[in-house]
C-alpha cells in the first residue's frame, strides 16, 4: 500500500512519513508538485495525498495535469486552504476527498481505507478476493474464515495484491510497494515472502507469470 505524499511542511511530511508506516503504509514523500507527474509515469502508487500550497506550483494545478495525464489514481487533498471555492474546484478538478489541516490521524487513515476499498471494488470495512479477507484497520488476515498470522511486511505485500488483484505486478512494483524509494531490497526478498505467503495461505493463490511478475486473480 504505497502513498505518494506532497507536502512542502519539513515537520509534517516527517511525522506522516512515521505514522503512515506505523499503520502499513509505505510512503513516498515529494516537496514539490513539479515533481509528481514524473513520478506517475514511472511509479505504481496506491494513491496520492496533495498539499495545495506548495512552493513551485499550486497545488489545484497539480491536481488538472494528473487527470488530464490520464492517471485515474485516487487522490486526497490535505490543506489549510478552507475557502469553499477552493475545495469545490479541488472536487470538481479530480479529487476524490478533500481534508482540512490540521487534521486527526485516525481520519486521515480512514478516508485511506475507503479508497482502497474503492480500488479493490470492495464497499465493506474489509477487501476480500479469493476467499481472503484482509482488514486495513486492524492488519487481519482471513483465509477460508480462518485466521492467518502474517508478518508486517507479508500483510503489505498481500494487500497489495489483493487491491489490485486481476493485475500483474512485477518484482519492481511490488519492491517498492513495500520498500518505496529509501530502502534497498532484493528481487530475491519479494520470492521468498511471495513462498512464506503460499505457505501460510494457499499455495496457489497467489500466481507467478514468468518473465512478468506476481497476480492473484479476480473473484
Amino acid at each position: 500500500m504505497r502513498i505518494l505524499l506532497v507536502e512542502d511542511d519539513i515537520l509534517l511530511g516527517e511525522s506522516m512519513m512515521v505514522s503512515l508506516g506505523r499503520h502499513g503504509f509505505t510512503v513516498d514523500w515529494l516537496q514539490l508538485g513539479n515533481l509528481v507527474e514524473a513520478s506517475l509515469k514511472t511509479e505504481d502508487f496506491m494513491a496520492i495525498i496533495l498539499d495545495l500550497t506548495l512552493p513551485d506550483i499550486d497545488g489545484l494545478k497539480v491536481l488538472k495535469k494528473i487527470r488530464q495525464a490520464g492517471h485515474k489514481i485516487p487522490i486526497i487533498i490535505l490543506t489549510a486552504r478552507d475557502d469553499i471555492e477552493d475545495r469545490v474546484k479541488g472536487l470538481d478538478d479530480g479529487a476524490d476527498d478533500y481534508l482540512l489541516k490540521p487534521f486527526a490521524l485516525q481520519e486521515l487513515l480512514a478516508r485511506l481505507r475507503v479508497m482502497i476499498r474503492r480500488i479493490s471494488g470492495n464497499t465493506e470495512s474489509e477487501i476480500e478476493c479469493k476467499g481472503l479477507r484482509l482488514s486495513l484497520q486492524n492488519n487481519e488476515v482471513h483465509y477460508q474464515d480462518k485466521p492467518i498470522k502474517l508478518t508486517k511486511v507479508e500483510f503489505k505485500l498481500l494487500a497489495t495484491l489483493v487491491a489490485k488483484s486481476g493485475r500483474v505486478l512485477s518484482k519492481d512494483q511490488l519492491q517498492q510497494a513495500l520498500h518505496g524509494w529509501d530502502e534497498a531490497a532484493s528481487d530475491n526478498a519479494i520470492e521468498v515472502h511471495i513462498h512464506n505467503l503460499r505457505k501460510k495461505i494457499d499455495s496457489k493463490l497467489i500466481k507467478n507469470i514468468r518473465g512478468v511478475g506476481y497476480i492473484i486473480e479476480k473473484d
